[in-house]
């Protein structure tokens, strides 16, 4: 293994002093074989004339350098060393660096992955080089405040088509070349090649396209429309939101395979996880999730690629703003009106999790001291919690001098780079409001504010209402009122949303005692609450009877919070699912609900059955056999309400939920026999695949039917399931063989990793898997130094034995954390993870 140095700011800043960075030329040759690719480099860039004689560094990790030249002079191969190449000696001026290398394709989704699909054989490859990867292709001065120009030339084999950040043209023999992107930094340059499945279309003079492999055409041809129609509103909305326009030659989405983000914003060219590419059914809320990335990584195109931080320490300025304006815009332009509810239930949850655990940090960190500890900010609280704060601004400054302001910060630093300050200054240009003092109190602090209503009540039989506040934010929200409707039919009505500064200036009158008191209702604003004990009631028998999917987001995530706090029996939280899902209509609410009911109360807040206790017994929901009994007449009930096919999106989650929930495999096993669920769906190949598995676990199946399976479904989604299943059974040496998979021969790529950890731990196989906890401790730190961030990550997420519930466990992590030498990736992964153990612990103990 060759270490990999990172890069700090104060490496960046000196840098930045020294250099102006003004052009790229690239020529990479994909005709090379499967192993490695040929880069050659010439950058042409000036020293600045107060610093003559300086010394300083190019990024490179080749398999090979074959050669270098700085100004026509050879330099020594041999100085390479930790990816740095010295540049020394450096005179005022102009200056002209070649560098021809042989560079290694990635398996992990890091560098220019390389890819094979199992359907066809067909191979892709394309870059993800965000943070600190371009150095995995071609050598750069790789920082973000040093833009310059690119211009890239790609030789491919015969039949591929290439893609790029600009648009393409062969030039024959298997040459493409990009046209010259303007000033972008060295993080944002695509290249995507192979034999892709198009389609294209034009939009305001601009071309558009999308891109996919060719097993995957028929499905992305069915959702053409769709995509092209979601990416046009977009683009509209967002061309009469900022003054602008669009800054680059065309838009190009390519959908490609074992893509590690969600999406990935480079200017012209945005990749997503080709998962997105339905191979089978979806709900509608699924497909917008799918139009929210869409509106997300368009935003991007103003917030992080017109306009770039000028380091990690801003990522808020990236991500905040296009995980904002992505909802947003998606609920202002398109048919998914309802975009809130989702984000409230499902990247909410995300933000507040990160938010309590030893490893959160502000929205806006005043130092991130270099590309190591950066990376590692890309989590719930830059994405959801920086939404969310700039939703509170929003509702603080309102929405015209917001965007007045947004419009400044374009024109003052289009393709340049700007830092929070600078963003700040833009905003306080446009009001009277105190925007420093906003940007203190919400980008620089951290944790989670709760707001607790307090109700006094006068000689008068009026009450008054008062907000305890644990925090130190100010916060503008609503607050519903709400009282039963006179037929008592179990529906509540809204009585008034009063609009309320926090903290407040005096006690807010409400006239008669109302049966629902909601703090945050609509979802304004960042912090937990509370119910006053009447409220509570209520919440307890009418929860569904709550008139607007966004005010019951608000009240499940106040339930989970309380779970999660140890205020709340995590039983409690089973039995509201219980009384109200079998109500609910909205998808996003019962897929949060449902998945937050599985993965965390039965799996990991309640106890596993001793081997006496059947697997069958209900009742008071004292362990998680009890819970998953729950689980199943829940969905069982759902599935019954849905007989008349009126609500297919509904439908399809219980079924997911209740074959997950599974305690015993013939209902599920006629099911696949069967090849249909009675009164439908159809088996398509995401539900084959997670029945098969959840027969793998209960040991209903063998590796027959799994062979037997993957044949009829060979594709890389296939082999994924496969790996899943396998490291699933309930068998010694399936074990054994996942584990060395995983942690001994690193043949497995990013995405293949993932599914066998997927499978391999199961809370029905503890006693099975409990010589593995421990060589957990002292294998994953290995295999997270040999092959990298990403699997570090997998290995630290899907690999970590969450089932292991145990002061045993918790300890023995602590041991591994203060022991080991972990790379930065794993060890933030192993926090987190062992944060949430420990209140696992706290919470079945209360």
């Amino acid at each position: 293994m060759s270490f990999m140095s990172v890069l700090t700011r104060d490496e960046a800043q000196t840098r930045a002093r020294l250099l102006d960075v003004h052009r790229y030329e690239i020529e990479l040759d994909l005709t090379r074989g499967d192993e490695t690719f040929d880069s050659r480099t010439v950058i042409r860039f000036t020293v600045r004339a107060d610093q003559d004689a300086s010394d300083t560094f190019v990024e490179l990790k080749p398999a090979e350098l074959r050669s270098a030249t700085l100004d026509g002079h050879p330099l020594d191969p041999e100085t390479l060393a930790e990816n740095r190449l010295p540049l020394k000696g450096l005179t005022a001026g102009e200056h002209e660096l070649r560098i021809d290398a042989a560079m290694r394709y990635s398996r992990t989704g890091e560098g220019m992955h390389r890819f094979t699909d199992p359907t066809d054989g067909e191979t892709y490859v394309y870059t993800q080089l965000f943070m600190d990867d371009v150095q995995r292709v071609f050598a750069a001065f790789d920082q973000p405040d040093l833009k310059a120009v690119f211009d890239l030339t790609v030789t491919a084999p015969e039949g591929w088509s290439v893609l790029a950040n600009g648009i393409t043209t062969h030039q024959g023999d298997g040459t493409w070349r990009a046209a010259t992107t303007p000033l972008i930094s060295t993080y944002l340059v695509a290249v995507a090649a192979g034999p892709w499945h198009s389609v294209r279309t034009e939009h305001r003079g601009l071309p558009f396209g999308i891109h996919c492999r060719r097993s995957l055409a028929p499905h992305l041809d069915a959702d053409a429309d769709e995509l092209f129609e979601i990416t046009r509103q977009c683009y509209d909305r967002y061309h009469e939101k900022f003054e602008e326009p669009y800054p680059f030659d065309s838009y190009d989405q390519a959908f490609v395979p074992e893509f590690n983000a969600g999406a990935m914003e480079n200017p012209g060219l945005v990749t997503f996880r080709d998962e997105f590419v339905y191979r089978s059914a979806v709900t509608d809320t699924q497909r917008q999730t799918r139009a929210m990335v869409i509106a997300h990584e368009m935003a991007h195109m103003w917030f992080g690629d017109l306009v770039t931080l000028k380091w990690w320490d801003d990522i808020w300025l990236n991500e905040s703003f296009a995980e904002y304006m992505g909802y947003q815009t998606l609920t202002e332009a398109t048919r998914f009106t309802d975009t809130w509810t989702d984000f409230g239930v499902a990247r909410k949850a995300w933000g507040y999790d990160a938010d309590q655990r030893p490893s959160t940090h502000p929205v806006a960190p005043e130092a991130v001291d270099d590309t190591a500890s950066a990376l590692l900010n890309f989590d719930g609280i830059s994405y959801a919690k920086g939404a969310s704060a700039l939703r509170q601004l929003v509702a603080w400054l309102g929405e015209k001098d917001f965007l007045t302001g947004i419009n400044t910060h374009f024109t003052r630093h289009r393709f340049g780079n700007a830092t929070l300050a600078d963003f700040i200054d833009s905003l306080a240009s446009a009001t009277d409001r105190d925007v420093h003092a906003w940007a203190d109190a919400w980008l620089r602090t951290t944790g989670v504010d709760t707001l607790t209503p307090r109700l006094t009540q006068a000689d008068d039989g009026t009450y008054s209402l008062t907000v305890g506040h644990d925090g130190s934010r100010p916060h503008r929200i609503a607050v519903g009122v709400y009282d039963r409707t006179p037929a008592d039919d179990g529906d509540l009505t809204l009585r008034e949303r009063v609009d309320l500064d926090v903290p407040q200036s005096a006690p807010q009158p409400l006239g008669k005692r109302p049966a629902l008191l909601l703090l945050n209702d609509g979802d304004l604003t960042y912090a937990k609450v509370r119910f006053d004990p009447e409220s509570f009631a209520t919440v307890r028998d009418a929860l569904s009877g709550l008139p607007e999917p966004l005010t019951r987001a608000v009240v499940w995530n106040a339930l989970r919070d309380a779970v999660r706090d140890g205020d709340l029996p995590a039983a409690a939280y089973l039995e509201a699912a219980r009384a109200h899902l079998p109500h609910e209509t909205d998808l996003a609410l019962l897929e949060g609900v449902l998945a937050f009911a599985a993965g965390h109360v039965a799996d990991r807040y309640l106890p596993s059955p001793t081997p006496s206790t059947p697997l069958e017994q209900g009742g008071d929901l004292t362990d998680r056999s009890a819970a998953l009994a729950t689980l199943s007449a829940l969905c069982r009930d759902l599935i019954r309400r849905t007989e008349d096919g009126s609500h297919p999106g509904l439908r399809l989650i219980a079924v997911r939920h209740y074959i997950d929930a599974a305690a015993h495999p013939e209902t599920i096993a006629a099911w696949l026999a069967e090849g249909t669920v009675p009164g439908g769906p159809e088996l398509d190949p995401e539900l084959r695949w997670r029945i098969l598995g959840r027969l793998a676990v209960l040991g209903a199946v063998g590796e027959a039917a799994i062979a037997e399976e993957l044949h009829r479904d060979p594709s890389a989604t296939g082999q994924e399931g496969a790996a899943r299943c396998r490291a699933a059974l309930p068998d010694a040496d399936a074990k054994r063989r996942a584990w060395e998979a995983m942690f001994t021969t690193d043949d497995l790529s990013n995405y293949l990793f993932t599914a066998t950890a997927q499978g391999f731990w199961q809370p029905e196989q503890a006693d099975l898997l409990a010589e593995y906890v421990e060589r957990y401790w002292t294998d994953v730190p290995a295999v997270a130094a040999r092959r990298g961030p990403a699997i570090a990550t997998a290995a630290g997420r899907w690999a970590f034995p969450r089932h292991a519930v145990s002061a045993d466990t918790l300890h023995r992590g602590e041991q591994c954390l203060s022991e080991a030498d972990l790379t930065p990736a794993l060890r933030r992964k192993l926090v987190d993870e062992l944060d949430d153990l420990a209140r696992a612990l706290r919470i079945r103990e209360a």
